[in-house]
């Protein structure tokens, strides 16, 4: 698959950071968040109008500014599969 930025992720899409091409105070931000290269990350929700996206890192949840995930490069992979419930 061809990397994409974080931004153009579909909601359950997940991927592997590839790179943070960012300024050196948001790349300092990132990696402070756990957004360094190799980590995984899955995009659980966009907000309406370009708004915020609700990323997950391994058991992080963080607010992302669409912008500043525009920075950050992914190679997409598979959604992990839903969980069945427990019976």
């Amino acid at each position: 698959m061809v990397p994409k930025t974080l931004d153009v992720l579909r909601p359950g899409e997940e991927g592997s950071i590839i790179a943070l091409a960012a300024e050196p105070d948001l790349y300092r931000r990132l990696a402070a968040l756990g957004l360094r290269a190799g980590k995984q990350v899955s995009l659980l929700r966009r907000a309406r109008f370009s708004g915020p996206l609700l990323i997950r890192v391994g058991t992080t949840d963080i607010m992302l500014r669409a912008r500043d995930a525009r920075c950050i490069l992914v190679q997409p992979g598979s959604a992990q599969p839903a969980e069945a419930p427990a019976s």
